[in-house]
């Protein structure tokens, strides 16, 4: 979560606190209350606090907020605070509660003022935000000409504030966007690539001196000749996959430098090397040039023969009981990750053309300046122009999302937050059908984990229910169109 907006100060950081409603990061970003326009003038608008409250537009989302605050707001609670400060205080030559009142105010009394003004203004703008739902990109931030208080003596205190407005969201008319969804058969090639894995697994390993076809090496991959830009990694080369030149590693030895060419080694295919590298397709495809891989382990599997003992040890005992019945099982298996894949291609496809097609103005320049000011230094004004389009699909992303929320009155319960979380530990440790009591087991574990942390887990799961029931509803704004095809020619794809 960003960080509230704050003034420095002689004594520190004036920050405004928790403003409800319009918290704000470059990672969750959330939006306020219903739509407010901008009114063509300034006006001046008082609240009962009373504080008395500028808004002037700057720009068709955005606006100046001035915040005027009296003593008359703050010097009755700050007279009652520093008197109740003074019955507490403990200083060395006096006994507790006797410090001498004007002592009090001298030592204390300019940090529980900066306090005082600021509790009012944080409450005073709160409520005002709220009363005229402006919806906030964000927080306000600090003026760039914002004086800084001066804290000394009680007197009239102006705040000055730019604020970043939302638009609205009008998502598409149902059946507007085409989608093709993808329908998965495993092909006979993929059966055997994974029969191939399948033994490799449950087989006997070695570590033979010499490299033969169909061995792993372990090793670091290095661009020949680059320089500190250049990919540099550790990986695990599998010879069987290397489309040519496999016998350039052939007979090599621990230590051994073989320099090749990356991309005539695996075809061109820019899934195989990004799942080589661990770099995007994108990534992998602009690879140029020779590159080295020097060997560190050399590792041979002993294929297992295809008996009742391989058939336990991969779906446990009893499950299958013949070579056929195996065979099948895998083949199941393989169909229902590619079924999880497929489905998750589909979501991930609504989800783009949903953000795509649903225009939204944002205030790009004040939104510029919130990323930077909200992430204390961690963003810089560089950075975030290099990362903007990503920051800006999110907020855009954000905004439909919550605004489906809202107009479908879609919920997430604690229940749902601690079964989710239940069952995606239970899938970590192989027990998808657990019995009843190992569930009440593992979701009391589930409840402690989404306690740590400040509550990180539970909010990660939150948000990820919330996005599968947003995806639920959008996948009726699309039309959809099915195209059968193999696994192989699903991996290949360029998605």
């Amino acid at each position: 979560m960003g960080s509230s907006p704050s003034i420095r100060t002689e004594s520190g950081i004036f920050r405004i606190f928790g403003i409800a409603g319009i918290t704000l990061n470059a990672h969750s970003i959330a939006p306020g209350n219903p739509a407010f326009s901008f009114p063509v003038i300034p006006l001046i608008l008082k609240i009962p606090d009373p504080l008395e409250i500028t808004l002037t537009p700057t720009a068709d989302l955005t606006a100046d907020l001035a915040v005027k605050i009296s003593p008359a707001d703050y010097q009755p609670a700050f007279e009652k605070r520093l008197k109740e400060f003074g019955q507490k205080a403990q200083m060395k030559g006096f006994r507790p509660g006797k410090v001498p009142p004007a002592l009090v105010r001298k030592m204390y009394g300019k940090s529980l003022l900066a306090e005082e003004v600021q509790k009012t203004l944080n409450d005073g703008l709160t409520q005002y935000i709220r009363e005229r739902k402006l919806r906030l990109l964000g927080e306000p931030l600090p003026a760039a000409d914002q004086e800084t208080p001066n804290f000394d003596n009680p007197q009239d205190f102006t705040f000055k504030f730019e604020i970043g407005q939302l638009p609205e969201v009008k998502l598409p008319a149902a059946g507007a966007l085409p989608i093709t969804r993808y329908r998965v058969t495993v092909d006979d090639a993929t059966l055997a690539d994974t029969m191939e894995q399948v033994k490799r697994q449950f087989g006997e390993s070695s570590d033979p001196e010499t490299a033969e076809a169909g061995d792993y090496l372990t090793g670091e991959l290095r661009q020949a000749g680059g320089g500190e830009d250049a990919v540099k990694l550790r990986t695990m080369l599998p010879l069987d996959k290397v489309q040519a030149g496999v016998g350039q590693f052939v007979g090599r030895k621990t230590g051994d430098v073989v320099t090749f060419d990356l991309q005539a080694a695996f075809a061109n295919d820019a899934k195989a090397i990004a799942t080589l590298t661990g770099l995007t397709r994108d990534q992998a495809a602009d690879l140029k040039g020779d590159f080295e891989f020097e060997v560190e382990k050399i590792t041979r599997t002993q294929a297992p023969a295809m008996d009742q003992a391989l058939f336990d040890k991969v779906f446990g005992e009893g499950t299958v009981t013949g070579e056929e019945e195996f065979t099948e099982k895998v083949r199941a298996t393989v169909q229902e990750n590619y079924d999880r894949e497929a489905d998750k291609l589909f979501n991930h496809q609504v989800v783009d053309a949903v953000v795509q097609n649903t225009p939204l103005a944002l205030p790009d320049t004040f939104f510029r300046r919130w990323l930077v000011v909200a992430n204390e230094g961690k963003l810089t004004p560089e950075k975030v122009e290099e990362n903007i389009d990503a920051y800006s699909r999110e907020l855009r992303w954000s905004l439909i999302r919550n605004q489906v929320m809202e107009d479908q009155k879609l919920e997430v319960s604690q229940k749902e937050v601690l079964d989710r979380a239940t069952q995606n530990l239970l899938d970590q440790f192989g027990m998808g059908s657990a019995s009843d009591e190992m569930r009440e087991q593992v979701a009391k574990f589930a409840d402690q984990q989404l306690r740590q942390d400040n509550g990180k887990m539970y909010r990660d799961t939150f948000e990820a229910i919330v996005a599968d029931k947003v995806v639920d509803y959008l996948r009726g704004v699309v039309v959809v169109s099915e195209s059968d095809v193999t696994a192989e020619e699903f991996r290949t794809m360029s998605f």
